[in-house]
């Protein structure tokens, strides 16, 4: 006689990979609209000191890839002079970040204003309204840059198979230490598996020491 297969398990892990969705959609909306109207006298002194301590627009705007590859829009307050792209084909030498991506200490592009609004996350605070778009979420992998999403390995692309985020575990762990690409694959797909409501919450609560100063921010 052929065993019965029971569908109770994967049904219930489905519906609840449902729940988990539409309630990770809806704290994406409040928070980031909460975040947007109570950080905007930082968005507006940021603004004022961007255009004061540099030539160029206030914000930087590169386009990303998001979940299952889809290329948006990210939005950055600018931290670097405007020709800061050519220059990087003068720098990429002097890349301390293996693999794909490029990280370097003491970038020569950086402006003073963006020395300040990097070490504080500062400049990260215009992708809430990339939250509230539905491109990104509060939490989630960071959204690589195209070019080097094209030199990522099949298992690299594994970080593509949810949306990007503001915050993920690298953020929180000390993201300016970490110097091995490999390392921050491993932390997103640990993040990718592990993802729930209760996770999330936690890695919000841990960003919030990063805005003020984290030794780690970069």
């Amino acid at each position: 006689m052929q065993p019965q297969v029971s569908h109770e398990y994967y049904i219930d892990e489905y519906t609840r990979g449902q729940l988990y969705e539409i309630t990770k959609r809806l704290i994406d909306i409040i928070g980031s609209l909460f975040g947007i109207i109570l950080l905007s006298p930082i968005f507006i002194i940021t603004a004022i000191a961007i255009k004061l301590d540099s030539k160029g627009p206030i914000f930087f705007i590169q386009e990303r890839c998001g979940k299952d590859g889809k290329i948006f829009k990210m939005f950055k307050f600018r931290s670097m002079c405007v020709d800061a792209e050519e220059k990087l084909k003068e720098l990429i030498k002097k890349n301390e970040m293996s693999g794909p991506a490029f990280k370097m200490k003491d970038d020569p592009r950086i402006t003073k204003v963006g020395k300040f609004i990097r070490k504080t996350s500062i400049d990260e605070l215009p992708q809430l309204f990339n939250v509230l778009k539905g491109d990104m979420s509060l939490v989630g992998p960071r959204p690589p840059i195209v070019r080097e999403v094209k030199q990522y390995t099949p298992y690299q692309m594994q970080r593509l198979l949810v949306k990007p985020g503001l915050t993920c575990y690298w953020q929180v762990m000390g993201r300016n230490k970490i110097n091995d690409f490999d390392e921050w694959v491993e932390l997103d797909i640990k993040y990718i598996k592990e993802r729930s409501f209760w996770l999330d919450m936690k890695l919000i609560f841990k960003t919030f020491f990063v805005l003020f100063g984290d030794e780690n921010a970069c």
